[in-house]
C-alpha cells in the first residue's frame, strides 16, 4: 500500500544530490511504499497514492539516528549528579557503581528498562539507536547485555573495555586479556561493533588498540571513546585505525582535527556529556570549518549523561557549540547514518527506508528556537506511524 503525505510546510531530505546542506522542499509531499520512500517532491506535483495524509503545514524530516547510547544498565546515579552540581569533577570511576548494579539485575529487568528508554527516545523522533553494553565487565553479562540490546537494535556495540572492574584493579593488563579473549567470544555474536574508552582512569592508546584489532578479527567494526576527559591520544589513534567514528572529542589539538579529516573518520560529538558534567563543550564549528565530517547523538548513559533527547541535543549544538540549525539537524540524522555506515537511514530519498519525525512546528529550526518543547508529534519507522 502507498501512502501520500502531503501539506508538508518543508522537507527536509538530507540529499547529497542537493544544492543545500538539507536538501529542502517547500510546500511538499512524500510517497510511501510499504517500508520505503518512493517519492519526493513538491505537493502540486505528487503521484496517486491509495491513501492521503495532510500533514497541515508541519515538517517533516528524516528520523534521528542516535549512534551513540548506554541503555544497558540497572540503579541510578542522580546524587553523583547532584555532586557533579556542587562542584564535584566527573570521573570515569562513576561507572563501576552502575557496574554492580547492573549485574544484580535479572535478564527481565534490563529487558524492560531498555525497553522504555527505546520508547522515550522514539516520542522524541529517534528512529535508529546504537545501544552498547560495557556495565557488565564479565564474559555473562557483557553478552547477556548484548543479548538484550539485540532485542531493540541491529546497532549493538560491545564495551568490554568501559573501566577495569574492581575485581581486576591489580591486573588490568588481564582485564584487556580477558575482554579480548574469552569475552569477545561470548560478546561477537550479538554484536555489530567494538568500543573502547581510551581515557585516563580507563583504558590507555596501547591496550585500546589491541581491544580494537581483537574486534576486526572476530569481524566486528570499531569506535571508540576518545579525548572525553583531557587531551590524549584516542583521537589520533582512531584516525590511525580508520574507524568509522570516535565519539565525545572535548579536547583537540590541531594535529586531532587534521587527523580527523584526514582519515575521514566522524567525530560524534555528545553536548548532553557536556551539559551533565560542565565541562567546556567541543567546537562543532572548528571542526566543521576544517573539513571534519561532525555526527551528534544523544549519549545517554546514567553516569554523565542521562538524557535520551537528541532534539534536546540539537538545540545545546546550536547554543554551545557553533553549529547552525541546519548543520546540528545534518548531524543528527544523515551524519548519525554515516557513523553507523548506514545507508538505507538518515535521508529522506527514494529507496531509502521511510523513517521520518513530524514536528509541530514549520521549519527544523524549531527544534533549536524552541528548547525543551516537544515538538515531535508523529514517529514514523519503515513506513509505519509509531
Amino acid at each position: 500500500m502507498t501512502v501520500l503525505l502531503t501539506g508538508i510546510g518543508e522537507l527536509v531530505t538530507n540529499d547529497p544530490a542537493a544544492d543545500d546542506l538539507l536538501g529542502l522542499v517547500e510546500d511538499a509531499a512524500l510517497v510511501v511504499d510499504g517500508r520505503q520512500v518512493a517519492w519526493v517532491g513538491r505537493a502540486a506535483d505528487a503521484p496517486a497514492a491509495d491513501e492521503l495524509v495532510d500533514l497541515g503545514g508541519r515538517a517533516v524530516l528524516p528520523g534521528f539516528v542516535d549512534s551513540h547510547s548506554h541503555l544497558v544498565f540497572a540503579g541510578d546515579r542522580a546524587q553523583e549528579f547532584a555532586a557533579r552540581m556542587s562542584g564535584t569533577p566527573y570521573a570515569a570511576g562513576g561507572i563501576r557503581t552502575t557496574v554492580a548494579a547492573t549485574r544484580a539485575a535479572t535478564d527481565e529487568q534490563l529487558t524492560s528498562h531498555v525497553a522504555r528508554l527505546v520508547e522515550e527516545m522514539r516520542r522524541q523522533g529517534t528512529t535508529t539507536v546504537e545501544i552498547k553494553s560495557g556495565y557488565g565487565l564479565t564474559v555473562h553479562d557483557e553478552a547477556r547485555a548484548l543479548a538484550v540490546a539485540r532485542q531493540f537494535t541491529e546497532e549493538t556495540t560491545f564495551l568490554g573495555a568501559h573501566v577495569v572492574p574492581a575485581e581486576h584493579a591489580d591486573d588490568p593488563a588481564a582485564y584487556v586479556d580477558l575482554v579480548t579473549g574469552p569475552m569477545l567470544e561470548a560478546a561477537a555474536p550479538h554484536a555489530r561493533w567494538i568500543d573502547a574508552f581510551c581515557e585516563r582512569g580507563a583504558f590507555d592508546a596501547d591496550q585500546a588498540r589491541a581491544v580494537l584489532l581483537a574486534g576486526e578479527a572476530a569481524g566486528l567494526r570499531g569506535r571508540l571513546h576518545a579525548n572525553q576527559l583531557g587531551p590524549g591520544p584516542g583521537v589520533r589513534l582512531a584516525a590511525e585505525l580508520g574507524l568509522a567514528a570516535v565519539d565525545h572529542c572535548t579536547y583537540l589539538e590541531d594535529a586531532d582535527v587534521d587527523a580527523l579529516r584526514d582519515s575521514g573518520t566522524i567525530a560524534t560529538l555528545l553536548p548532553g556529556v557536556e551539559f551533565s558534567t560542565r565541562q567546556p563543550y567541543p567546537s562543532g564549528r572548528r571542526l566543521i570549518d576544517a573539513g571534519v565530517r561532525v555526527a551528534l547523538a544523544s549519549d545517554c548513559n546514567p553516569g554523565s549523561c542521562f538524557t535520551s533527547s537528541v532534539p534536546f541535543c540539537i538545540a545545546l549544538a546550536v547554543r554551545e557549540m557553533g553549529m547552525t540549525p541546519a548543520e546540528a539537524v545534518h548531524a543528527a540524522t544523515y551524519r548519525g547514518a554515516e557513523a553507523l555506515d548506514r545507508h538505507d537511514v538518515g535521508a529522506l530519498v527514494p529507496g531509502r527506508r521511510a523513517d521520518l519525525v513530524v514536528l509541530d512546528a514549520p521549519s527544523h529550526v524549531h527544534l533549536a528556537y524552541r528548547p525543551g518543547v516537544p515538538l515531535v508529534a508523529q514517529t514514523w519507522v519503515a513506513g509505519r506511524a509509531l
